[in-house]
Parts: structure tokens; sequence; C-alpha cells
């Protein structure tokens, strides 16, 4: 009998970033598509609203599930590091979205209103690039 030869952790690795990847891509396109789809394809109609939000609220949870499936696979180090990512995220969004809104409302410094999508920008690269500093780090 031929045992079959399990896939390394490495091989395991790509495979839940490409997974977890995937399900970022699905909600990040149903999230597009609820915030245009009512002006530019539906011409706002309540049950296609309804829909795209049922869409999304779906592929967040798919997306959410992945994470978790993703750490889950992770090694020690692995989750060390994207544990740490998502601390120093938590704090620099925390920290940055409270001086964004005062600065906005009290202070009336910006020009422009502040949105939801500048906080999520600031996540991203956040996120990212602590990874990749915890990544060098300690491997």
């Amino acid at each position: 009998m031929n045992e079959q030869s399990q896939p390394s952790y490495s091989e395991n690795e790509t495979k839940s970033n490409k997974q977890l990847a995937l399900y970022t891509s699905i909600w990040l396109i149903t999230t597009a598509l609820l915030a245009f789809g009512p002006k530019l394809i539906w011409d706002f109609s309540a049950t296609f609203t309804i829909i795209a939000v049922v869409l999304n609220l779906s592929a967040g949870g798919f997306m959410i599930m992945a994470n978790i499936k993703h750490l889950n696979s992770l090694d020690e180090l692995g989750r060390k590091i994207f544990l740490e990512s998502a601390a120093i995220t938590l704090g620099v969004i925390l920290v940055f979205g409270v001086c964004y809104e005062l600065l906005f409302v009290a202070a009336d410094l910006f020009t422009f209103t502040p949105r939801i999508s500048h906080i999520y920008f600031v996540m991203g690269i956040t996120f990212m690039l602590s990874t990749f500093l915890g990544h060098r780090r300690y491997r």
C-alpha cells in the first residue's frame, strides 16, 4: 500500500494564503457592488440592494472564517507575527481614527469629509507593513 505524503508546512501555508486571498477578494468585490451598484447598476432598487447586502455579509463571514482557518494553520512563529501585526494595526487604527475624527470635528482642519475608507487604507497599510517587518525580524 502506498502512503500518501503529507503536504509540507510551506505548502499548507501557501494554500491557506491563497484561500484567504480568494475570500478577501470576493468580499472586496461584493463591497464594491454594494457601494456602486445602487447608483450605477440597479437605480436604487431596494430588492437588489438587499441582495447585495446579504451577499456582502455572507462574503464577509466566509472571509472571517478563512482568516481564522489561516491563523490556525500557522506555526507558533507565524501566529506570533500575525497577532503582533493585528495588535499593532488595532492600536494604530484606534489612535488614528479618534484623532482623525477630532481634527475634523473640533479643529475643522480638513477641506474634505473624512470617510471610513481612509481608515481602511491606513489599516491595510499598517497590517501589511507590520507583517512584513515581523517576518524580517523573526525569520
